[in-house]
């Protein structure tokens, strides 16, 4: 029996999801081994230096030591958060496959009386790492309390549980793929809150050359969801923007036309700029590219540097 070796971060969430991709993997070819080999990232050994590190443009602190091992053979496939995906690829390797998506929205858990956005009273404490959830909140609810939370999402949800917190906002994504759905008190709308570039989505990772294991890696690939993921990402691209900064984007699939909506704030909520474009789901790549060109032509690349210090 052939054995493929599937890499990914020693999270509990990186576990859930590469579990699940092996599952589907495996249904498709049950006659292969799929093994699964974790590997520290730099983000996983020193989250207090995240920041910094998006700041000096360093986008690869989720990936790299995963990228390199796969680079060196020492794994066959590559399981990501598509999200944390620089949208350019070391040389040598490519996004082979990206199964359907979940939810890609942004939820808010919180206390008694605090269960919704709307809810939440002038000063209360919402926690979230996020600087593209900190600029929103600061845009659409000035008025309340941004704080830092990080780490996994048992940390973040016992942190609910202090008097520091009133309420946390994280992925759908991650809580659903953990199986803690009933932690869930509202889905923001992305009318309301666009989530990050490629959330709620995975890739697979395969080397350029190895033609065995891009077929294996592509046969969950989604194709729908790939369309909608090349949207955001090339809106991405064109912004030149990274995983850390106060961008957002929701790409959807409805009668066979495709909406791409963008959004990119300014750090202390003070400017907003959001557009739309549509079409053919065949030029995903074009309508990605010319709405970034599009928010870059009303001024987001100010909003964008000025997060990036």
């Amino acid at each position: 029996m052939r054995t493929v070796t599937v890499g990914t971060r020693g999270s509990a969430l990186a576990l859930a999801q590469t579990r699940w991709v092996v599952a589907r993997l495996k249904e498709e070819w049950p006659d292969t081994d799929f093994r699964i080999q974790t590997i520290s990232t730099k983000g996983d050994r020193d989250r207090a230096a995240l920041q910094s590190l998006a700041q000096k443009g360093d986008k690869g602190f989720w990936v790299k030591e995963i990228e390199d091992a796969l680079l060196q053979k020492r794994i066959d496939i590559a399981v990501h958060s598509l999200k944390d995906l620089p949208t350019e690829q070391p040389e040598g390797l490519e996004v082979s496959s990206i199964p359907k998506r979940v939810d890609a929205r942004d939820v808010l858990i919180g206390k008694e009386g605090m269960k919704r956005l709307s809810d939440l009273p002038p000063g209360a404490r919402v926690g979230t790492s996020s600087v593209r959830r900190k600029a929103f909140l600061r845009a659409y609810r000035p008025d309340l309390n941004i704080i830092d939370v990080r780490g996994n999402i048992d940390t973040r949800l016992a942190a609910l549980g202090t008097p520091d917190y009133d309420a946390i906002i994280l992925a759908a994504a991650g809580l659903i793929r953990t199986e803690m759905r009933h932690r869930i008190d509202e889905f923001v709308d992305p009318d309301i809150l666009l989530p990050a570039p490629g959330q709620g989505a995975l890739a697979l990772e395969t080397r350029s050359d190895d033609d065995l294991n891009i077929e294996v890696a592509y046969a969950i690939n989604d194709h729908g969801t790939d369309d909608r993921i090349t949207a955001e990402r090339e809106f991405l691209a064109g912004l030149g923007a990274g995983c850390m900064a106060p961008v957002g984007a929701h790409a959807s699939l409805k009668g066979g036309v495709l909406t791409l909506e963008g959004w990119v704030g300014a750090l202390d909520g003070s400017q907003v700029i959001r557009a739309t474009t549509s079409g053919d789901p065949a030029e995903c790549a074009d309508l990605g590219a010319e709405l970034a060109a599009d928010m870059l032509g009303q001024g987001a690349q100010k909003l964008i540097d000025a997060a990036h210090g």
